[in-house]
């Protein structure tokens, strides 16, 4: 099924299903505000319903996300029992305690029972629904309105293919009716099964066939109004995800090997730029402090600038305390036969170069709080991989590590929460930053934001 129908039926079941939950938290409390509850039990009444009315702002929207996040919506239409419960038991649970952890939080009194009964009314209407469902689709009314004909074209070792993946999803009521070799296939044949198999729509995998006879094809689909799924697998690629895209109105392939642009990247970039103004504003006071000490300290500039890949290799001019005597990149060569760090990256534990001052603002990342300033130039991000000097980039060989460039370079990162200088090859700390890459969302950022905090206080790995 297409990643639009998914999303399509997703929200409509979220929809739905917010409707129900929305019903089962009424039910909840009716069923505990009741006369017979409270004689058969004994229990105290409760409040109105109007003052717990305002949770449905919070219930109605939430609760579909949580569901969403136990993976009860990335199921086949006709699903396991046994999968659909156990994710339907796992999001009303946590919808559950969230509700209970809401009341006890706003301090409204509502009965401990009422979250209960709410979580097995909710469970009980929403498996009732997809029970519902599972008939109708299973019905001949359902599979006759559900599953739709397709004719696979291509190669056969293409199309042998194509069945697999398509038998391994029997939910998603795709039924092919027949397959045709595209090499050895003339255009009436096409036409032959469009019209005697009431064909519905068209595979089309072009990887290894002629780009006339695909064009054809398509252009018969196109008269006969039938729909074509055209297998963009042209090209042999093994990370880079395909999209399809117009150019003022002329279609387009994409094929991209970091995050595309999205909501989430929006509210990234809103986010950094909020978050470093408000460090800034914070640190003012402890930042200056610092910055005499340094001048008290070692006879020299405050500020240590040097150029350092950004976003696709871009230089820019990253900012730290100056941690180091003034001519520490005069005599880094002489230190190179003592570097501890594979690849182009030089660390060392015990560097001559650092002062006493510098060596504690290392230890707990002190030193890279002026990095905020490039957060807010938009140079950097808060988290993304740690941007490289611009002559280390230029030693990179391997190419593939060329990709941690693809992102916006961060304050910190993977490698920073995990161990930091005690990484000692460089091909481990750009598998963390592609890690990140591939992996990347807000929750991930808030995730290595979160495990920042213990790591800078420890001071774990910092040399």
């Amino acid at each position: 099924m297409l990643r639009r129908d998914r999303q399509m039926r997703m929200q409509i079941h979220q929809l739905v299903d917010a409707c129900i939950i929305a019903a089962s938290f009424w039910l909840g409390y009716e069923f505990r505000a009741s006369d017979t509850y409270l004689e058969l039990v004994g229990a105290p009444p409760i409040d109105s319903f109007e003052r717990f009315f305002w949770f449905y702002l919070v219930l109605i929207p939430v609760s579909p996300l949580v569901l969403e996040s136990q993976g009860f919506y990335d199921r086949p239409m006709i699903a396991s029992r046994r999968s659909t419960l156990w994710s339907l038991f796992k999001g009303c649970l946590f919808t559950s305690l969230g509700l209970t952890l809401a009341l006890f939080f706003s301090k409204l009194y509502i009965a401990r029972s009422v979250p209960i009964w709410f979580g097995l009314i909710a469970f009980s209407l929403v498996f009732t629904k997809e029970e519902i469902i599972r008939l109708v689709m299973k019905s001949q009314v359902g599979r006759s309105q559900y599953s739709r004909r397709f004719l696979l074209v291509g190669a056969r070792g293409e199309t042998d293919k194509m069945r697999a993946e398509i038998n391994s999803h029997t939910g998603d009521g795709i039924h092919v009716v027949s397959e045709l070799n595209l090499d050895e296939t003339d255009l009436s044949q096409v036409i032959n099964v469009l019209h005697d198999h009431a064909i519905n729509g068209v595979i089309l995998s072009t990887r290894h066939s002629h780009f006339d006879r695909a064009e054809a094809v398509l252009q018969a689909c196109e008269i006969e109004g039938v729909e074509v799924w055209m297998m963009a697998e042209f090209f042999k690629i093994q990370v880079s995800k395909t999209s399809l895209d117009d150019f003022h109105g002329r279609p387009v392939l994409v094929f991209r090997s970091a995050p595309e642009a999205s909501w989430q990247g929006i509210l990234k970039q809103a986010i950094d730029f909020v978050g470093a103004w408000i460090a800034l504003i914070l640190l003012a006071l402890p930042m200056a402090v610092i910055a005499i000490l340094i001048r008290i300290t070692s006879p020299g500039p405050v500020f240590f600038k040097q150029l350092r890949s950004g976003l696709n290799g871009s230089p820019f001019t990253v900012y730290k305390f100056r941690t180091m005597v003034t001519n520490a990149e005069q005599i880094k060569h002489e230190l190179a036969s003592m570097n501890e760090m594979s690849g182009p990256v030089f660390k060392m534990t015990s560097d001559p170069r650092i002062t006493p001052l510098g060596k504690w603002l290392r230890k707990f990342s002190i030193d890279e709080l002026p990095q905020f300033f490039n957060v807010v130039r938009g140079e950097m991000s808060l988290v993304g991989p740690r941007p490289l000097p611009v002559d280390e980039t230029r030693r990179i060989h391997d190419m593939a590590h060329r990709r941690r460039l693809s992102v916006r370079p961060g304050i910190t990162c993977l490698w920073q929460v995990s161990g930091r200088s005690e990484i000692k090859e460089f091909k481990d700390w750009v598998r963390m930053d592609l890690e990140y890459i591939d992996n990347w969302s807000l929750w991930l950022d808030l995730k290595i934001l979160v495990r920042t905090i213990p790591a800078v206080f420890c001071g774990s790995g910092a040399k």
